[in-house]
């Protein structure tokens, strides 16, 4: 962990902020780098990236990635000593999704009576439900659950269960959620047991693991992780689907869903609904 906390961000056109994101995406030295990018100044198209590295060789890497995109202002910040993870938790209000509202700790007197309410600690995995790619999800689950139900379904890459929780607690008899890290699995299996929700989480990487072919096929896929890996992943996610059966897939830029798309399109799948927030894309895909 590097000594001396600090925040790089990078500002300019969307189209600039957005490749600029999907390359520090696809480069390997940042896959594990956290950052956010959101429209900043809507009346003058400036978009920004703030990005946390840990590391000096993150930090080089993040630099480096930026520094191919001239149309972007870099600047670093130092951060005071803090535990920023609380402290950016504790600012963060709920979030309504649909009939979902996702809270923290220090928000759970807020909790409305009359809707699904999920009580999320982050600890150190993604997914408080306050990231555009998971309210994207929730709120597109939201929607199919007004036509129908879904006995069995699965998260992959689940992060802090936020998902498979949700349908744990709308009806799923089944609920299961995959990730490779392992302080994640147990992150959702806490908050599972937080929300008496009957959702369980594993390790393992892919579809392919024993516990995931174990238990298919499924009535709807989540899968809110990185455009790459979702391309990569197509041929798997429509193995595990039953006929018929759903995924809604995350983790993508706007600039990024056509690719992804046209992976599920060339094996049969069919656009049902695509959602935008922020810079962020969610895609709706029935298996025929």
């Amino acid at each position: 962990m590097s000594d001396v906390a600090i925040q790089i961000i990078a500002r300019g056109p969307r189209a600039e902020a957005e490749a600029a994101a999907a390359a520090l995406d696809a480069d390997p030295a940042t896959e594990a780098l956290t950052y956010s990018i959101l429209e900043e100044d809507e009346a003058n198209g400036l978009w920004r990236i703030d990005a946390f590295p840990t590391e000096p060789p993150e930090r080089a890497a993040i630099e480096a990635v930026l520094g191919r995109f001239p149309a972007l202002q870099v600047a670093t910040e130092l951060l005071a000593d803090a535990d920023w993870l609380a402290l950016s938790l504790s600012g963060l209000p709920p979030v309504r999704a649909g009939r979902f509202f996702v809270y923290g700790a220090h928000d759970r007197g807020l909790a409305p009576p009359n809707t699904v309410n999920l009580r999320i600690e982050a600890g150190a995995a993604f997914g408080t439900g306050h990231h555009g790619t998971t309210v994207g999800c929730l709120a597109a689950f939201d929607g199919l659950l007004k036509a129908r139900s879904f006995p069995r379904v699965l998260d992959v890459g689940c992060g802090t269960g936020v998902l498979a929780i949700a349908a744990a607690r709308t009806g799923s008899r089944f609920a299961m959620g995959t990730d490779i890290d392992p302080i994640s699995v147990r992150i959702a299996n806490e908050n599972a047991r937080l929300n008496a929700a009957g959702a369980r989480f594993v390790r393992a990487a892919g579809l392919t693991a024993a516990a995931v072919r174990a238990t298919r096929p499924y009535d709807l896929v989540f899968a809110n992780i990185l455009a790459p890996p979702l391309v990569a992943l197509a041929q798997d996610i429509g193995r595990a689907l039953a006929p018929g059966g759903f995924a809604i897939l995350s983790g993508l830029l706007r600039s990024q869903q056509r690719r992804v798309l046209a992976a599920y399109v060339s094996r049969g799948f069919r656009l049902e609904r695509r959602l935008h927030r922020d810079a962020w894309a969610t895609l709706v895909l029935r298996r025929p």
